[in-house]
């Protein structure tokens, strides 16, 4: 009985494995950013409606890393997303948006234990772009007190990035959310 139920356990585990699915690594990486919006969606006539409008976007927006059963994050009511244990070098973030389903960022040649900022994403079906690539940030924990530049580049969303070393002191907010810029509450109270 016990080598029976060993088998069938055996194979239960064989038929979840898929064959594509991208070995952990011991030193992933970490992707953040925010998604700004979807390309072509509607706008609201007021500002009250646009923030309801996002609100609802970023709610039923998710994030996954393909092929990559592992990985941890989601995406904020704010449209900040971060994902956690992405394997290095080469990666393909996945979101599912209303508009932009299946919407994809490419990540090529980032080192490990790298941290990647992805700035005001604009998501559509198949792909993404960014707003402005120049904030588009690939860091890597160095020994100095201050930024220097690797003279090693990755590829991020289709754009070259040059990957800096930050001092590890500067690179404690990896795991967390990034603040999004012009984001505020609608009402405030003292």
């Amino acid at each position: 009985m016990l080598r029976r139920t060993l088998l069938i356990a055996l194979f239960l585990v064989a038929a979840c494995k898929r064959g594509d699915d991208v070995e952990m690594s011991s030193d992933p990486t970490s992707v953040r950013g925010w998604v700004t919006d979807v390309q072509g969606a509607k706008r609201a006539e007021t500002i009250e409606m646009e923030l309801g409008r996002r609100a609802e976007l970023f709610a039923s927006t998710s994030v996954w890393v393909e092929n990559v059963a592992y990985a941890s994050g989601g995406i904020a009511e704010n449209g900040a997303f971060v994902v956690l244990d992405v394997p290095p070098n080469s990666a393909t973030l996945g979101f599912n948006a209303p508009g932009a389903e299946t919407a994809r960022i490419e990540l090529r040649n980032v080192p490990a234990n790298a941290d990647v900022l992805i700035p005001n994403v604009i998501l559509r079906p198949g792909g993404a772009s960014v707003l402005d690539p120049s904030k588009i940030v690939v860091r890597v924990p160095g020994s100095g007190d201050k930024v220097t530049p690797t003279g090693k580049k990755a590829t991020v969303a289709g754009y070259e990035v040059e990957i800096v070393e930050s001092p590890l002191s500067q690179m404690v907010d990896r795991r967390d959310y990034p603040s999004v810029p012009g984001i505020r509450p609608v009402a405030t109270f003292k």
